[in-house]
């Protein structure tokens, strides 16, 4: 797990947030691995389908709670119109992330929006 956000998942005590944090790494990993490596393994493949539907599955029990994190975070320089988990979940394979520099720039967004829920929620109340 981002070690960043393994803290603030642990300082939130949020533990079903975990495991989507888990399956988001992994999917983020392989989005830089493919795009980096210009080429996609067997096991990138696997595990991007793998992270993929399991998110495709549970993003919608966080969707709501991660809105306000993501609305305002730049994306390519430019204010995300869209959602960006929803943005990198819409490629059904990892091939789809072949040279794809917009994705690249979305993962930020993603992660940002992520850790800063997290931090809003790990503040005493």
């Amino acid at each position: 797990m981002n070690p960043f956000s393994l803290f603030l998942t642990r300082k939130a005590g949020i533990p079903p947030i975990a495991e989507f944090i888990q399956h988001w790494d992994v999917l983020e990993a392989v989005v830089i691995q493919v795009y980096k490596g210009k080429q996609v393994t067997t096991e990138a493949a696997l595990d991007y389908a793998n992270a993929r539907a399991w998110l495709v599955e549970n993003y919608p029990h966080w969707q709501t709670q991660l809105l306000p994190y993501w609305r305002d975070l730049p994306i390519g320089g430019k204010p995300a119109s869209a959602d960006p988990f929803l943005a990198l979940l819409a490629h059904p394979a990892a091939t789809d992330f072949l040279g794809n520099w917009l994705a690249m720039q979305t993962l930020p967004a993603a992660r940002q929006a992520l850790n800063q829920w997290l931090w809003q929620a790990s503040e005493p109340k």
